[in-house]
């Protein structure tokens, strides 16, 4: 967790890493299955997500500057694709908790599923960089796209697996 930290740390506002980059988890591959929890504790096991429609998961903190920017993308994309397309975004348990999650989100709602990843288990297994890493998976569960940062192509992102 310390380099997640760090990479956050030293990353520079508004840059954008997109999948051409070798970010994360590799493009074409399918990611661990891994179980992690909702805002209440109870397990999720995202298999049961992944591989029945596309999927965009988005590595998110509640105080990432990156994030907030990043979040009226992923909002517009849900929008146009929400029938087609699941947002997920996976909560990283460095520096908050599901209690301070769920006040944060009494003050600022997010229309996505809000997964809790406390032990890192999601973070491990799509080789998350830092927060603002998005990563979307096709039909079947494959990885389409990752990136990194306030400015990624959400839409065009997803409206690649969104067909």
């Amino acid at each position: 967790m310390v380099c997640f930290v760090l990479a956050v740390a030293l990353g520079t506002p508004g840059r954008v890493v997109a999948q051409d980059d070798d970010l994360g988890i590799a493009i074409g591959t399918r990611p661990e299955a891994v179980t992690i929890e909702d805002l209440d504790g109870r397990p999720v096991d995202l298999s049961q997500i992944i591989g029945k429609k596309p999927v965009l998961l988005e590595f998110w903190a509640t105080w990432c500057p990156l994030c907030a920017a990043l979040f009226p993308r992923i909002e517009a994309a849900q929008r146009r694709f929400g029938n087609r397309v699941d947002f997920v975004v996976v909560a990283v348990g460095v520096n908050q908790s599901q209690v301070a999650i769920k006040r944060h989100l009494t003050r600022h709602p997010m229309p996505f599923r809000i997964l809790w990843d406390g032990h890192g288990r999601a973070v491990r297994a799509f080789q998350a960089p830092s927060t603002s890493y998005v990563v979307v998976l096709d039909s079947v569960g494959k990885v389409a796209y990752t990136g990194l940062g306030a400015e990624q192509d959400i839409e065009a992102a997803v409206r690649r697996v969104a067909r």
